[in-house]
C-alpha cells in the first residue's frame, strides 16, 4: 500500500478514489489536488512514482488543508466546548440522537441504532400456565 501523509491508501484503486482515505479529503478536493498536480485521475495508486507522491504531498500541504490528526483534534475541541457550556446540541450528542432538528418519532435509525423492543416481562415469582 502506498503511504501518503502518514496514511496507507489502497494500491488497487484509482488515485482519485484513494486520496479520500485521508481524513479531511473528499472526492471534490481529491480532484482539485490531481488537477493542480497534472496527474491522471485514472492512474492506480500503486503505479505512482515517488516524485508524484511527493508532489501530491507538497500540494496538499501548500493548500493549507486541515487533515487527519489536526482535523480530529479540532473537532474534538469543538465537541468539548459544546459539552462544557452544556448546550442543547451537546445533550443531543450525548444521548445519541439527531442534532440538527430531524424528527425521531419514526426515523433516525442511523443515529439511534437498531430498535430496542420494549415488552412485558414476567415476574420471577409469577405462576406459569393456566390458572
Amino acid at each position: 500500500m502506498a503511504r501518503l501523509l502518514g496514511v496507507e491508501i489502497p494500491n488497487e484503486k484509482k488515485i482519485e478514489y484513494s486520496l479520500p482515505y485521508i481524513y479531511g479529503i473528499g472526492l471534490p478536493l481529491s480532484r482539485k489536488i490531481l488537477a493542480a498536480t497534472n496527474i491522471d485521475p485514472n492512474v492506480r495508486a500503486g503505479e505512482l512514482t515517488d516524485d508524484q507522491i511527493a508532489l501530491i504531498t507538497q500540494v496538499i500541504q501548500g493548500m493549507s488543508i486541515v487533515y487527519e490528526g489536526d482535523l480530529r483534534r479540532e473537532q474534538g475541541l469543538h465537541m468539548k466546548r459544546l459539552l462544557g457550556i452544556n448546550c442543547y446540541r451537546a445533550t443531543r450528542h450525548r444521548r445519541g440522537l439527531p442534532v440538527r432538528g430531524q424528527r425521531t418519532h419514526t426515523n433516525a435509525r442511523t443515529r439511534k441504532g437498531p430498535r430496542k423492543t420494549v415488552g412485558a416481562q414476567s415476574k420471577p415469582g409469577a405462576k406459569k400456565g393456566k390458572v
